[in-house]
């Protein structure tokens, strides 16, 4: 029997392609991320917004303001049946993005989720294997990715400049939001791990994972965590997330055998520095047998830069990504499986916490 379903798709996903027109795309959750979503997507000549569903019909009202045309309903099968809808953006808590993106590609609609993928890997597994046997787009809404710092950092990582990958150290600290339902890995570490899979050249990739946590306010999870991952290439990264730190912190230093970067993100004047400085090791061939062992190591003291970025919102960047990828049949930039990635490592991460720091081995390679 032909497979209705999955043609529904493919015929969709045919003509978003072939379209010059606005992408209809309906965004479901109005709570904390969906306005963000609404905003741009309406600030968007690639789409048109259709439709905001949310299971408080008067609280996606007041999101559209009083003059939209946009719909507001709380009826999501309503939203699926609209032939006019191509695409759909889920910014519902996680533990519903299951259901809710996958009705959606059943629907023959592109997709995009907000971060975390899925609430496990076996369920954003599911995702992607049902988007690509459809031919549909799944995207995952890893907002840093698209800041203009971190698509520097990736031209730089990914041409070659800084040299081959050392080592990775990301600070993600602030006081709270003490979360109730998941700890402060789960909570602050997707956003880091997005940007390592997303800067890190495609023969680079973690295979495994040790993770330490405290809760020393009884919060009952984890409030203060260590990350540590071993890269394929025996480089290192290793991700600080917390809850209880007095003062804000976001910073990202990625060091290369030639050169190493520093990200701040909360230094407007300079969010990204190169450093040509670093340690250089020669050759034991080079030097005679005389020579004694710590003349190996030489320092190297250059020049400090600090490139000029341009000023774009992420979330423009992310949703013109979305276009592009649906338009051209391409995957994502943060495509299902870079959600995946994310989902591998916190769930490796989260059964090494279990056993007090073991090291754990990851499913996925990028």
């Amino acid at each position: 029997m032909k497979d209705t379903a999955k043609d529904v798709g493919r015929d969709t996903a045919s003509a978003g392609a072939a379209g010059t027109g606005p992408l209809g795309v309906a965004v479901v959750g109005a709570g904390y991320w969906g306005p963000n979503l609404v905003r741009n997507f309406q600030s968007s000549p690639e789409f048109r917004l259709r439709w905001l569903c949310d299971l408080n019909v008067d609280r996606a009202r007041q999101v559209l303001g009083g003059y939209s045309t946009v719909q507001a309903t709380s009826d999501y099968a309503a939203v699926l049946a609209d032939p006019a809808v191509d695409a759909v953006a889920v910014a519902t808590p996680a533990g519903t993005h299951l259901d809710v993106a996958l009705a959606a590609l059943r629907a023959g609609k592109h997709v995009l989720v907000e971060k975390p993928l899925a609430a496990t890997y076996e369920d954003g597994l599911r995702l992607v294997h049902e988007a690509e046997e459809r031919g549909l787009t799944l995207m995952c809404d890893h907002t840093y990715c698209y800041t203009p710092a971190v698509a520097r950092i990736r031209d730089m990582v990914r041409s070659g400049e800084l040299g081959d990958i050392q080592f990775v150290d990301s600070v993600r600290i602030n006081l709270g939001l003490v979360q109730k339902d998941i700890d402060v890995l789960w909570d602050l570490a997707p956003h880091d791990l997005s940007v390592l899979d997303f800067i890190l050249p495609d023969n680079v990739h973690p295979v495994a994972v040790a993770a330490h946590g405290a809760d020393p306010i009884g919060a009952g999870q984890s409030c203060v965590a260590y990350l540590t991952l071993q890269l394929n290439t025996g480089a290192i990264a290793h991700v600080h997330v917390n809850w209880l730190s007095p003062v804000k912190v976001r910073t990202t230093m990625v060091g290369g055998s030639k050169r190493t970067l520093v990200w701040d993100d909360l230094n407007p004047t300079q969010r990204v520095a190169v450093f040509d400085r670093g340690v250089d090791l020669t050759a034991p061939q080079e030097i005679g047998a005389d020579e004694r062992r710590d003349m190996l190591v030489s320092y190297r003291t250059g020049d400090m830069v600090a490139p000029a970025l341009g000023e774009k919102e992420a979330l423009r960047s992310m949703v013109e990504e979305f276009a592009a990828a649906i338009r051209n049949r391409r995957p994502a930039l943060t495509d299902g499986r870079a959600g995946l990635q994310v989902l591998d490592i916190l769930e490796a991460a989260s059964r090494s916490l279990e056993f007090r720091g073991a090291v754990v081995g990851l499913r996925t390679g990028r």
